[in-house]
């Protein structure tokens, strides 16, 4: 980065919003619990950080394991008074009517913030777990439908009949109705079948943290798709990282590389389906990435998805609080409006994020809110584009 322009992108988001996951328990990649449960105190401690923090979503999410994504939503619902609870739901677990009478509910229990994520599975063996053999491509054809119902089912005003591929039904509704408007749906996934139905139907469409420059081409995919689909309102780009911060870009460095020692030893140990080449496409080009750098653009680190075999989003923003947030406001001036942001050490990182990151970024926001510039956050904490930060980077812990 040779200078700074103080003109706003015109790429860029006119405001951005926070996600977080809600981590049920204290066990973490860097000090693992073997556990299944809830722990209720630690729980209700975090969600409120989030409240507390200034964070505006939370993920619930879901696995053949864990916790039932809707509970857990209705318990953040039921803790809180604005984060608004993202369902993480699979098409195959169930079915749309009964999803959309459960996600009005919760909009309804919620006074209108319910948002699901809907997942199509990116794993042949983890969807097996819970009866689903459908191939991939099948997965999102499914999904697609499952939209289409979830949406008649909060408007149509008299009962109707459904005879599609995956689901057939007689005389359902009118369908319980969400709490004021229809439910925010988000699709993630880095496959055509994803790109396809996410531009044509999704409100939101989710992607894991990549280099600025691919992360842009993948955005003009999605809003390619939106506009051949005749949609005027185009999909809002939902954009996942894992911060690493520390007071200065050196001790941030320091901090990751010790984290990434303890979590490879955790994936070493307890692999993610047995340590197999990932089949879905996102984890495919995250590692495709980290084979190709270790570091991208101001503070894009990528060493923690190689170490995680791309289990999940996995890749990091390290520096200080004033460089991962001039690295978040990065892709926001790229196009992203939701920036889900969440640690290692879970609830001590929710905590120093909503205490030192929030607030820079969203100081960014409403200067550029009130003089139609950027202020020079950006161009004070160069990371990546300075002398130091990429020695920091590669010295040894």
């Amino acid at each position: 980065m040779t200078s700074f322009d103080p003109t706003i992108p015109q790429t860029a988001a006119p405001d951005v919003e926070f996600i977080s996951l809600s981590h049920l328990n204290p066990s973490t990649e860097l000090n693992p619990v073997p556990s299944r449960g809830i722990d209720l105190p630690y729980f209700r401690k975090y969600v409120q950080s989030l409240e507390d923090g200034g964070y505006d979503y939370t993920l619930l999410p879901y696995g053949s394991g864990s916790a039932d994504s809707f509970v857990t939503a209705s318990a953040v619902g039921a803790l809180t008074e604005r984060i608004k609870p993202i369902v993480a739901l699979r098409p195959n677990t169930t079915l749309p009517t009964v999803g959309a009478q459960k996600l009005a509910t919760l909009d309804q229990l919620t006074e209108g913030r319910a948002v699901v994520h809907l997942i199509s599975g990116g794993s042949d063996v983890e969807q097996a777990r819970q009866g689903d053999y459908l191939p991939k491509n099948k997965r999102y054809a499914r999904t697609s439908e499952y939209i289409d119902i979830l949406r008649r089912s909060w408007t149509e005003p008299a009962p109707f009949d459904h005879d599609g591929e995956f689901y057939k039904f007689d005389g359902f509704g009118p369908g319980f109705a969400p709490y004021e408007s229809p439910i925010p749906i988000s699709i993630g996934g880095q496959s055509d079948e994803a790109f396809e139905i996410g531009g044509a139907k999704a409100d939101i469409f989710s992607f894991w943290g990549e280099p600025l420059d691919d992360l842009r081409s993948e955005i003009d995919r999605v809003h390619g798709i939106a506009r051949a689909a005749g949609r005027t309102t185009l999909p809002r780009i939902w954009v996942t990282f894992r911060p690493i911060i520390a007071k200065t870009d050196e001790l941030a460095w320091q901090k990751a590389h010790e984290y990434v020692a303890k979590v490879a030893e955790t994936h070493r140990k307890a692999p993610r389906l047995g340590g197999a080449a990932p089949q879905n496409v996102g984890s495919q080009r995250a590692l495709n990435f980290a084979d190709r750098s270790e570091l991208y653009d101001r503070a894009l680190w990528t060493k923690t998805a190689a170490v995680t075999n791309a289990a999940g989003a996995s890749t990091a923003l390290v520096g200080s609080p004033e460089t991962v947030a001039a690295a978040i406001l990065d892709y926001v001036d790229r196009g992203a409006s939701l920036v889900s942001i969440r640690g290692y050490d879970t609830l001590t990182d929710a905590i120093d994020y909503g205490k030192y990151v929030l607030p820079l970024v969203r100081q960014e926001i409403a200067h550029r809110k009130a003089t139609g510039q950027r202020g020079t956050l950006q161009a004070d904490h160069l990371g990546n584009h300075g002398p130091d930060y990429a020695r920091y980077a590669t010295a040894q812990s």
